[in-house]
């Protein structure tokens, strides 16, 4: 007699993983496009249109210049997982898993501190004092509209304190519409302080940390590993510069 077959059951498929949330400066790439675009049209017309020494030049300068400033404009990313940070800098990417990083400092430059001491600096989050003030400014200016009868200058002003204050209110607004807070009712909680952009990420960075840095998985070393595609045309073209200028 024959026994009812029975399916095997099928193996559950793992969890899908969050992806990395990656930051970059968007002032960053928009300066190194227009500079590489220039560069290359430079160069380019040197190459083809030049005389005696005057295309071998243009292109070692092209291989020399060329991945030093994609290095520093396009290159530079952090990628925030749920496991670790990938830091990747000009000339090095660094992979720090959550548990070997004991804080994020921002100061004249954003920072990541691991426990051995050691800071990694992030190229690809700069500070922007002009942003951190603009931000002072939007945050007063949404205080002064949230107080009842707030005012931004003296009862005895003209028109233009009229303005000011039509002015004040209508940047709070549009704080709010964007995320940035603003003005809002009586009775209502108050809205979060106002911060730059580049703060933002790093609080968010800060809250994962908090969040990651006990779980398992966020366990491991620090590796990092040196960029050496973009140090070789480097060499490449420097060596090939001063064999030029060194015949004369």
């Amino acid at each position: 007699m024959t026994t009812p077959d029975h399916p095997s059951p099928t193996p559950q498929s793992p969890l899908p993983t969050a992806k990395d949330r990656v930051y970059r400066s968007p002032a960053a790439l928009a300066g190194g496009v227009l500079l590489l675009a220039l560069m290359l049209w430079l160069g380019f017309d040197a190459l083809f249109t030049g005389h005696g020494r005057a295309p071998w030049l243009a292109l070692a300068t092209m291989i020399l210049l060329a991945p030093l400033l994609a290095a520093f404009t396009l290159r530079p990313a952090v990628f925030a997982g749920e496991d670790r940070l990938r830091v990747r800098n000009p000339f090095r990417v660094i992979t720090l898993p959550w548990g070997e990083i004991t804080g994020l400092r921002s100061g004249y430059s954003n920072e990541v501190v691991v426990k051995s001491g050691a800071k990694y600096q992030l190229w690809a989050i700069p500070v922007s004092l002009r942003a951190r003030k603009k931000a002072v400014r939007r945050q007063a200016r949404a205080e002064t509209a949230a107080r009842p009868g707030g005012r931004s200058g003296g009862s005895g002003e003209s028109g233009t304190s009229g303005r000011s204050r039509a002015g004040a209110v209508a940047g709070a607004g549009s704080g709010a519409a964007f995320g940035f807070g603003g003005g809002q009712a009586d009775g209502a909680e108050p809205s979060a302080p106002v911060r730059a952009e580049t703060d933002q990420i790093m609080d968010y960075l800060r809250e994962t940390l908090e969040r990651r840095q006990q779980e398992r998985t966020a366990q491991g070393e620090i590796t990092v590993r040196w960029a050496y595609e973009v140090a070789g045309p480097m060499v490449a073209g420097a060596v090939l510069l001063a064999i030029l200028l060194a015949m004369g």
